[in-house]
């Protein structure tokens, strides 16, 4: 398998988490994780698509349906890498490109903040990959130096989880029975999928790492959280912030669980409908350039 290294030192434990239970857990929920998200990705595309014949990278790939995506939209005269930190979503990125035909594509496993790139990109993308580096400028500044001279970075973030009050209502809900543990034996995710929610926050982070022209656009759009009130629930408890405090916990608090997921159902009641449960979510699209 192909690799660009160890990961930093400072991302070795998120590293862990996403090779491990949160791999697990995304293979879980992928139909929510990955196809809910595709709207936008895809809305991310059409502002700032790739080029026919761009040589493009994938930061933080996950599943890869964004590398074969991007592989399409380069048609057979460009190529796609995609990087993930974790190994087993590269295995499973690999084997399902490669049941798919797709010919000018191929995987890495690798830490975007260090990780030392053969070739150089005319553009770099990344759907919900960016937010975990524990440094972000370094992160930034490495994928800058990687694009060519005027190549284009697009990435789509989370917003506030204010905005995306399917979040801030279920970690509401955690909250009022427990605080994050002291002492955990479970690796977690690093900075969170909210840390670059604050658009000054990640304009600085951008300038500081070199990139010009840069443009933050909100998008809003609907996502999928479950397919009944029961699934969202279990979607909750199981990822983002208030899924990542009860996965902490561990079984210490199997006996408070039932009483969480009957408060979580309330709070999300009014989001079902009869085909599924959809929340208002709002994402940032990033566009950025390497100096010309």
């Amino acid at each position: 398998m192909e690799a660009m290294g160890a990961p930093a030192a400072e991302n070795r434990e998120a590293t862990e988490a996403w090779s491990g239970p949160l791999f697990e857990r995304f293979v879980r929920y992928r139909d929510l994780v990955a196809d809910g998200l595709g709207a936008h990705g895809e809305a991310a595309l059409a502002a700032r698509p790739p080029r026919p014949g761009d040589r493009v990278v994938d930061l933080g790939c996950g599943f890869g349906d964004t590398t074969q995506r991007l592989a399409e939209l380069v048609g057979p005269e460009g190529d796609a890498l995609g990087i993930d930190v974790s190994e087993p979503f590269i295995e499973l990125a690999r084997k399902e490109a490669g049941d798919a035909a797709v010919a000018n594509i191929r995987f890495a496993v690798g830490d975007v903040q260090v990780a030392e790139f053969e070739q150089s990109f005319d553009y770099a993308f990344s759907r919900m990959g960016i937010m975990f580096f524990a440094n972000p400028v370094q992160a930034l500044r490495n994928v800058r130096k990687a694009l060519t001279p005027g190549g284009r970075l697009c990435a789509v973030v989370w917003r506030r989880k204010l905005d995306n009050e399917w979040v801030s209502r279920a970690e509401a809900v955690v909250e009022q029975y427990l605080d994050r543990p002291e002492e955990t034996d479970q690796p977690t995710c690093g900075p969170g999928p909210f840390s670059m929610a604050n658009a000054d926050t990640v304009s600085e982070q951008l300038k500081i790492a070199g990139f010009e022209q840069i443009e933050l656009r909100r998008s809003d759009l609907p996502l999928k959280i479950g397919n009944d009130l029961d699934h969202a629930v279990e979607f909750n408890m199981a990822l983002g912030p208030a899924g990542e405090v009860l996965r902490l916990w561990e079984d210490r608090i199997d006996e408070i669980r039932p009483k969480i997921a009957a408060e979580l159902r309330q709070a999300l009641a009014d989001l079902e409908r009869p085909d599924g449960v959809f929340a208002p979510a709002s994402t940032w699209i990033i566009s950025a350039r390497a100096p010309a």
